[in-house]
């Protein structure tokens, strides 16, 4: 009877759990912003190398970016376990990366431990800013991605589930310059750039009756003035622009444009219009994988509370662009109670509590077990290859 590598590798995290753990508090107590993530990658680094993996830190030219493929390498599929680890502006790990990371790493090092006498290669990629710099996408650019036969990661939720999408998205700064004025004694003289950024917002909330639906316009004003008594001459807005597909994005990316023009016409405040960083695509799906991550749940009884396919909100992720290049999984499990929004202080609360790191936990031996599926099964590699189409 042959070996039970499952077994192996489940057991491998158990026995990782008290590192893991570490791990996990130690970024979440230490929040980094996007392409900021010196400690994370840091630590990450050092717990790869600890465990005999060869670290390129810096990986694609990004400084936290990290590629580590485990001396054991043969003939055989490619699986890239990935790590995300940056934080969100004021409210930290409130997306849970703080577990994404633990994850990817105790599935890597449970793998790692027994990749000797298994085929194929193993590489854990660290990716930097996934909270709206696409650090992947810069991966992709650099080629670190060619090779792979699939690519895999979990990300916290308020629910359970694979074959989840996700929106592509495209982040927006507008700015518009008037002229300043008193504005009690002179407000003629002025021309209001605040004006222009509020008939902005009202000329997208007339428009939202006629979005698809699931697509989003959602925005903030980033300046708005300096003082009550003067005419502001500056304002500036960020929105980001998402839809189930990039061409409905890039459609909607011109609207609020029409939007921003029409609302600079009848201010007479000029107006820039940017793109904030590389688009994201929307998830491309492979359901022989999403299949064999939810047995591999299933295994180690944690069950799905939510169908495969279910209308849940959806966001939008950079491991979508991967999605397109390599097959890949985006599963999700549930840190917290279906009330619980994420990106909220409440989440981040659940991001360093028990359930999360017990959910950190099975997703590393899920995503562990669904490698050992990928290195011995030839069947799930043609499979999962075949759902996406031909290799590059």
């Amino acid at each position: 009877m042959g070996v039970d590598w499952k077994a192996e590798v489940e057991r491998g995290v158990d026995a990782l759990e008290a590192r893991l753990r570490n791990v996990s508090e130690y970024v979440f107590a230490h929040p980094e912003l996007k392409f900021e993530e010196t400690l994370a990658a840091r630590r990450l680094a050092e717990e790869l190398e600890q465990d005999g993996f060869p670290v390129e830190r810096g990986a694609a030219g990004l400084p936290t970016a990290l590629r580590a493929l485990h001396p054991a390498a043969s003939e055989g599929p490619t699986v890239a376990v990935i790590a995300e680890y940056d934080a969100l502006p004021d409210l930290g790990h409130a997306c849970g990366h703080n577990l994404i990371a633990a994850a990817a790493l105790g599935a890597a090092l449970a793998v790692g431990r027994i990749k000797a006498k298994l085929p194929g290669r193993l590489l854990f990629l660290g990716t930097p800013a996934e909270e709206g710099g696409g650090g992947k996408i810069s991966m992709i650019e650099a080629g670190l991605f060619r090779g792979v036969d699939a690519a895999m990661m979990f990300h916290p939720a308020p629910f359970t589930t694979v074959g989840h999408g996700s929106l592509a998205i495209t982040e927006v700064r507008i700015e518009f310059r008037g002229v300043a004025a008193h504005a009690s004694a002179w407000p003629e003289k002025g021309i209001n750039a605040l004006d222009a950024v509020i008939q902005t917002f009202n000329g997208i909330n007339a428009l939202r009756q006629h979005l698809r639906d699931g697509s989003r316009i959602h925005g903030i004003i980033t300046h708005g003035g300096v003082k009550p008594n003067i005419v502001p001459d500056y304002a500036a807005a960020e929105f980001y622009v998402r839809a189930a597909d990039s061409a409905y994005r890039d459609e909607l990316f011109e609207k609020l444009r029409r939007c921003a023009e029409g609302a600079a016409r009848a201010t007479g405040a000029g107006l820039e219009y940017s793109v904030l960083s590389v688009p994201y695509k929307a998830m491309r799906l492979n359901r022989p994988l999403d299949q064999a991550f939810a047995r591999n749940l299933e295994r180690v009884g944690w069950d799905l509370d939510v169908p495969p396919g279910t209308g849940f909100p959806l966001g939008s992720t950079d491991m979508a662009d991967v999605s397109h290049v390599v097959p890949s999984i985006h599963p999700y499990l549930a840190i917290c109670d279906s009330g619980v929004a994420g990106h909220s202080r409440p989440f981040a609360e659940a991001s360093r509590s028990e359930r999360g790191h017990a959910a950190m936990l099975v997703a590393a031996k899920a995503m562990a077990a669904t490698t050992v599926d990928l290195f011995t099964t030839p069947e799930l590699v043609r499979a999962a290859w075949s759902e996406f189409g031909s290799r590059p």
